[in-house]
């Protein structure tokens, strides 16, 4: 019989964001959206980034950003190890849309090759950042 909940830990290389139970997990993997519950197969993958859900024991929603990073998922536990990870209600919205308008000026000035790399990891950033935010709104 499978148990209603398992154990969860999402941390970045500064902090842990959240250590306990949960009862769902959402996350966007390297293959698409990717929905965790209790009894899930074994996996591992890529995170790209945008707004991970954690559906605590409680009934609780978190919103957390990751810019990218692991998530692994064994028969009692599921880590998410990212490379950085918010609190989406930690995500300042202004400093965001001026990070992305920067970006959109460095792709409608580039010079190079490395600079429309820069600033298009730079929008993916960000766009995926508004996305959280959206998300984190949506839920109240």
């Amino acid at each position: 019989m499978a148990t209603s909940t398992l154990e969860c830990r999402v941390v970045s290389a500064r902090e842990e964001l959240y250590s306990g139970p949960i009862t769902m997990l959402i996350a966007t993997g390297s293959e698409g959206e990717i929905g965790v519950l209790p009894g899930h197969t074994p996996l591992i993958t890529l995170l790209k980034p945008g707004p991970m859900r954690v559906q605590t024991a409680n009934g609780e929603e978190q919103v957390i950003y990751v810019s990218g990073g692991v998530l692994e998922v064994q028969p009692k536990l599921v880590t998410v190890l990212a490379d950085t990870a918010m609190r989406a209600d930690n995500l300042d919205e202004s400093k965001i849309v001026e990070a992305r308008r920067k970006a959109e000026q460095m792709l409608a000035n580039q010079s190079d090759h490395l600079q429309t790399s820069a600033a298009l990891a730079s929008l993916a950033e960000t766009v995926a950042q508004l996305e959280t935010i959206r998300k984190f709104k949506n839920r109240a």
